[in-house]
């Protein structure tokens, strides 16, 4: 317990009280934001924040890392395979997103990696994740991720590796990347307006905190789940939940420069990174699917630009909402920034509590 308080204290204080720091040197670098000309059109209000520092996102990945190696080794809980996997995702996938900024800041243009190099670019980083958190089995045998696909644990009758090894580990590798590439681009897609990403990231992966410790009361450690159902075959769940108590640290940090009117913007580095984190967590966790329900909050964004473009072809030029993501449609409605974050933030906050709600009556069946 002491390593999972530590870790988000030293993330939190991090984040908050060298974000100033950071932006001076941001600002010396000349990493300003660049809108889209679209937005300055259709969303005036989105022109005065051209020049706002942005790639913020460095920020809360370096304050993740040190807050989860101090507060580890301080609390003797050093990092397991399963915390490092966490960081992998969260800096490969920020990686992408820092190229993606830089070559927008550069050229001073909003058009950084086309669509395509950046799902090439997170399936780089799935690939390797996927490939080492099927290795590394603890003593009784259990490994950083499974072959199964999982709800609130694996289904048993839902193996990956049905076809054999080899299509086993391409279809298994293919489940992975898709995870990791929806779970980006769906934040991404969401990082729309100040604080909006930032607060529905914290809940989020707060519930992943709390799913992965609860863990640790239940986990699988010398028998087998047939003997005790309700236990949780995760393989380091403590180590999960405190790296994702220290990433939840540092967005809480973060937040408080990102809320409106933000004096940052995290940028596609911070965006695809929150992506990264919860994907690992699901899949770690053993509860992919209910990512679904857990992270509803950055399903709408995705699912309006789905709909509106299906809606385009379907009518061949009506439009089902003015603008798409949702969040500028309720712009473009009149709806205030702070109404539309706050709002949004309080239903990342209901959906969150209902996925790990629904994962305490499933444990609560089985027990």
């Amino acid at each position: 317990m002491r390593s999972l308080l530590t870790s988000a204290a030293i993330s939190l204080a991090f984040t908050l009280f060298l974000t100033p720091v950071f932006l001076r040197l941001f600002r010396a670098w000349g990493w300003g934001q660049v809108i889209r000309t679209p937005e300055d059109i259709r969303n005036p209000s989105h022109g005065a924040k051209r020049g706002t520092p942005t790639m913020g996102g460095t920020i809360f990945i370096v304050g993740t890392i040190v807050g989860y190696l101090v507060g580890g080794y301080t609390g003797n809980n050093p990092p397991t395979v399963s915390g490092l996997l966490v960081l992998w995702m969260m800096v490969g996938f920020g990686v992408v997103g820092f190229i993606d900024d830089f070559m927008k800041v550069r050229s001073q243009r909003s058009l950084g990696l086309t669509g395509w190099r950046k799902i090439v670019g997170q399936i780089l980083v799935t690939v390797p994740f996927g490939i080492v958190a099927l290795q590394f089995p603890n003593r009784v045998n259990q490994t950083p991720a499974s072959e199964y696909i999982s709800v609130f644990r694996d289904l048993p009758l839902l193996s990956l590796f049905f076809l054999g090894p080899i299509l086993g580990w391409l279809l298994y590798l293919a489940w992975i990347s898709l995870i990791g590439v929806a779970a980006s681009n769906a934040v991404n897609l969401t990082d729309g307006l100040d604080g909006l990403a930032a607060g529905s990231g914290i809940f989020v992966t707060g519930a992943y905190s709390l799913i992965a410790f609860w863990q640790v009361q239940q986990v699988c450690t010398n028998v087998a789940e047939a003997v005790q159902p309700a236990c949780y075959a995760t393989r380091d769940p403590f180590d999960l939940a405190i790296v994702s108590a220290s990433f939840v640290g540092a967005l809480v940090g973060f937040l408080w420069w990102n809320a409106p009117k933000a004096k940052v913007f995290m940028g596609d580095v911070g965006s695809m990174a929150i992506g990264g984190v919860i994907a690992a967590m699901a899949i770690l966790t053993r509860t992919e699917l209910l990512l679904l329900l857990v992270a509803g909050v950055f399903v709408i964004g995705p699912g309006s630009v789905i709909l509106q473009r299906g809606y385009f072809k379907i009518t061949r030029g009506k439009r089902l909402f003015l603008m798409s993501p949702f969040h500028h449609h309720l712009e473009m409605r009149g709806w205030s920034e702070v109404t539309i974050v706050v709002r949004m933030w309080i239903i990342a906050g209901l959906l969150a509590v209902s996925g790990v709600g629904f994962f305490y009556v499933e444990w609560l069946s089985r027990a």
